[in-house]
C-alpha cells in the first residue's frame, strides 16, 4: 500500500506548474470575459458557444441599472463603476489568456473579486474563494512557460 501512495504522490508532483498555470488562466479568465460580456452590446465572443458578433461594443443600459440597483457600490456612482467593470472585464482576462503582464492582471481581478465579496455578494465566499486561490497562485507563481511574459523574459536574459 505506502508504493502504491508514494508512487501517486510522486505522479502528482510530476504534473508540470505551466500546466496548472494554462489551466488557471484560461478558467479564471472565462469567468470574468463572461460576466464583462454581460455588461455590453454590440460585440459577443463565446468560444465555447460558439456566438460572435463583431462590431462596436458599447456599454448596456443594463450594466448601469446592475450597477445602481443591485451592486450598490458606495464610493462610485453606477455610471463610473459599469464601465470600468467592462472594461477591466474584458481587458484582464485577455492578457491572462496570452499570459502578459499576468500577475499584476491577477492581482487587479483579484482586486475586483474583493470588491465583490465585501461589498455586493458577501454570501459567495465559496466561490470567490476559489477565485481568489487560483488569482493568488498565479500572482505567486506566474504564467508558466506558455506565455508571453515567458517569451519576454526569455528574450531579456538572452
Amino acid at each position: 500500500m505506502n508504493h502504491l501512495v508514494e508512487r501517486l504522490l510522486r505522479a502528482f508532483a510530476a504534473i508540470p506548474e505551466s500546466a496548472i498555470a494554462l489551466l488557471a488562466r484560461f478558467a479564471i479568465a472565462a469567468v470574468f470575459w463572461k460576466s464583462g460580456q454581460t455588461k455590453v452590446e454590440g460585440f459577443a465572443v463565446d468560444l465555447v458557444e460558439g456566438n460572435f458578433q463583431f462590431g462596436w461594443p458599447h456599454l448596456s443600459p443594463n450594466a448601469i441599472a446592475l450597477f445602481r440597483e443591485e451592486y450598490k457600490l458606495p464610493l462610485l456612482p453606477p455610471e463610473w463603476a459599469a464601465p470600468m467593470a467592462a472594461l477591466a472585464e474584458h481587458v484582464l482576462p485577455l492578457l491572462l489568456l496570452v499570459g502578459l503582464a499576468t500577475r499584476l492582471s491577477a492581482a487587479g481581478l483579484l482586486a475586483m473579486t474583493a470588491v465583490i465579496q465585501l461589498l455586493v455578494y458577501p454570501g459567495a465566499w465559496p466561490t470567490h474563494g476559489t477565485w481568489a486561490a487560483l488569482l493568488l497562485w498565479l500572482m505567486a507563481r506566474g504564467p508558466g512557460a506558455f506565455s508571453l511574459d515567458h517569451w519576454l523574459d526569455a528574450r531579456r536574459h538572452a
